[in-house]
């Protein structure tokens, strides 16, 4: 089974952006959630985008003048990010998320960790890990929002398959096999070579964290939280540090 960065080395990363429906619709809908989150975040705050990727929320960020660390454990997808980035003050790193620190050089305003990023992490004690993280380096007031898939109720018989995307050149499918703590995610991509089509199977795993978990856990580290619905069926946590901290 391939960790995840060895996952989206060799399976996802070529074609994440497919998987969003091409660069520009996930850019535009990256600035659609921004503008949404954070309509009072002003000019010249500091974000920091854990899972960035190929830039969903670090470009819109900084597109509305927010300086961005974003960080991602792929660098094809971080050299998506910066072609496209152009000269918007966006630091790119590829690290692991937990090391993030090691390259804030201030205190930020927000920490994002957007997408089904949490879930990557490998155990609860490391998401526990980076609530801990994200509390000590926000400002007074600052705000950690993260999106994540629930996992916790398992699905059964052909409800674990899953059609992703598809079109005339690629069929994405996964297949989730559950344990007690994680998922194991089989992602099955079909791709077209000529007229016949090319099988690549890579495996992951996830982790099955409960929304009343993630929240306990984070008022533990002095934040107040807020969980609705996210985009694309994801479940949404907006946890703002109190100024009391």
């Amino acid at each position: 089974m391939a960790g995840v960065a060895e996952h989206y080395r060799s399976h996802l990363a070529p074609v994440y952006a497919w998987m969003c429906g091409g660069f520009d619709a996930a850019i535009a809908r990256g600035d659609s959630e921004i503008g949404t989150l954070l309509p009072d975040l002003s000019t010249g705050r500091h974000a920091v985008d854990l899972g960035s990727g190929f830039g969903m929320h670090s470009i819109p960020l900084a597109r509305r003048g927010r300086s961005v660390l974003a960080v991602d454990s792929s660098n094809y997808l971080l050299e998506q990010l910066k072609a496209h980035a152009g000269s918007l003050p966006i630091t790119a790193v590829e690290d692991d998320l937990l090391a993030f620190q090691r390259h804030l050089d201030r205190p930020a305003d927000v920490v994002l960790c957007m997408g089904d990023t949490l879930t990557h992490l490998p155990d609860r004690e490391a998401a526990s890990q980076l609530f801990t993280l994200a509390a000590a380096s926000l400002r007074p007031g600052g705000t950690f929002i993260a999106t994540f898939r629930d996992y916790t109720q398992a699905l059964v018989g052909h409800g674990r398959f899953i059609p992703v995307k598809s079109d005339d050149e690629r069929i994405l499918t996964c297949f989730l096999e559950y344990a007690a703590e994680h998922v194991d995610v089989h992602d099955l991509l079909h791709e077209r070579n000529g007229d016949a089509w090319q099988l690549r199977v890579s495996t992951y795993r996830k982790l099955r964290l409960d929304p009343q978990w993630i929240s306990a856990s984070l008022r533990d580290q002095g934040f107040a939280v807020r969980i609705e619905p996210g985009l694309a069926g994801m479940v949404r946590v907006i946890a703002a540090l109190k100024p009391s901290r």
